[in-house]
């Protein structure tokens, strides 16, 4: 009715607004006890989105905090609640400036040569304006969703990629784009870095890391399987003492579509109740924790067509890679999808049968090759090398520009 709809929204704007003003108490909070540093930054990571997305800044705190040991870096924001959290986890330096005109005075002051940008934000396009520092997108994984081949990457001076496999994608989907102009190869400094987290048991239990992916916001990028492989397999998997499921949902699970939210409120359901007739089973539900620890953790991943994915093939262990059950969804079955073959939800209660075979299976005992072909060389510390390399070229390249810009009368 549309009184319940207007009472819904006005109750949600004052939430909203007591949100914000809660945000910005903690943001000055955070500025009145830790005053900028002195030092000019060359290095920013623009993150527009509110906190919801934080996720996809997140896997970049580390590499970031190795660049910064050679070239100062900060964190800029437009959204004071995105503020406040970054302040709160973040291990760079954060500055908060909601509007362009506050982000050129402050760029004056700066000796950036490097911007990064973790999503395609529209609002990203308030930077890109500038002509001096170079404007690199970084992505926040590597997957074959169809998001990895935008047209939108032409917009930046240079895509960091992690391997071939990027460069082959990319060069193969986008019209008039200069792949050996624009596109660098850096592996993925991620594997570089060991993620904590809580230790399971060792009990026997197989750990299943189940870990859909969101539903996506256009039916190109339809790949979760929470609704459709979700219930069956965990019915599956909970009718015996053999497994204990490691359930970790993509963060944005039910923003776009509520239905996934219900969704991923009966799995959270679902195994509460299992933990509580079987205490010792010890099922975990993780919504919040980084991204990073439970490829160790687990000794199985179920997952669908996404970055979580392809971070689980340099484990080496035994993946099953869900097919999306939505006919929109842009599956590239020359891709991962093409050599592992994918999951069907007509068999998803057959699970501890795939699971089974995919132990057995030799296909993963290539996954080797497939990891050299997505990420290049893993090996400890290779990719950091190749990013922090990228890094100082490109600054050193801008390095011109920049000091012109400092100077007065300098470019706008």
């Amino acid at each position: 009715m549309p009184l319940i709809r207007d009472l819904q929204t006005t109750t949600g704007m004052v939430r909203d607004t007591f949100a914000r003003r809660r945000a910005r108490a903690r943001w000055d909070a955070h500025v009145a006890s830790q005053p900028a540093p002195d030092q000019p930054f060359e290095v920013v990571l623009h993150f527009a989105d509110p906190p919801v997305n934080l996720y996809q800044a997140r896997q970049w705190y580390d590499p970031m905090r190795t660049l910064a040991e050679m070239r100062p870096v900060v964190v800029l924001t437009r959204d004071v609640a995105t503020a406040a959290a970054l302040a709160d986890e973040c291990p760079l330096p954060v500055v908060l400036h909601p509007t362009v005109a506050e982000t050129e005075r402050w760029l004056g002051s700066q000796q950036v040569g490097l911007v990064f940008y973790v999503n395609q934000n529209a609002a990203n396009f308030h930077m890109l304006r500038l002509r001096e520092p170079a404007h690199v997108f970084i992505s926040h994984g590597e997957s074959d969703k169809d998001y990895m081949a935008s047209n939108q990457l032409k917009a930046y001076d240079h895509t960091f990629v992690a391997g071939q496999a990027a460069w082959d994608r990319i060069g193969s989907r986008l019209v008039d784009f200069d792949r050996e102009k624009h596109l660098v190869r850096i592996g993925r400094p991620q594997v570089d870095v060991e993620q904590t987290g809580p230790k399971l048991p060792d009990d026997g239990r197989t750990v299943v890391l189940y870990a859909p992916t969101w539903e996506g916001d256009r039916p190109s990028m339809e790949y979760s399987s929470l609704r459709t492989h979700a219930m069956p397999m965990l019915n599956a998997l909970l009718g015996t003492d053999r497994f204990r499921v490691l359930y970790r949902p993509h963060p944005r699970t039910g923003t776009y579509d509520p239905a996934y939210r219900s969704a991923h409120e009966a799995v959270t359901a679902r195994l509460e109740s299992a933990n509580h007739s079987d205490p010792a089973a010890r099922h975990v539900v993780d919504t919040d924790s980084p991204f990073g620890w439970h490829l160790a953790a687990a000794d199985v991943c179920v997952a669908d067509v996404s970055a979580v994915a392809f971070d689980w093939l340099a484990t080496g262990k035994p993946l099953i890679l869900t097919e999306p059950a939505s006919a929109g969804a842009d599956v590239d079955r020359s891709g991962l999808a093409g050599r592992l073959g994918t999951f069907p939800a007509s068999r998803a209660a057959r699970v501890v049968e795939e699971l089974e075979r995919a132990a057995g299976d030799e296909r993963h005992a290539r996954y080797g090759a497939i990891v050299e072909h997505y990420f290049g060389d893993v090996t400890r510390g290779a990719s950091t090398h190749r990013f922090l390399d990228a890094c100082e070229q490109i600054l050193r390249r801008r390095a011109p520009l920049v000091a012109l810009r400092s100077e007065p009368g300098g470019a706008p």
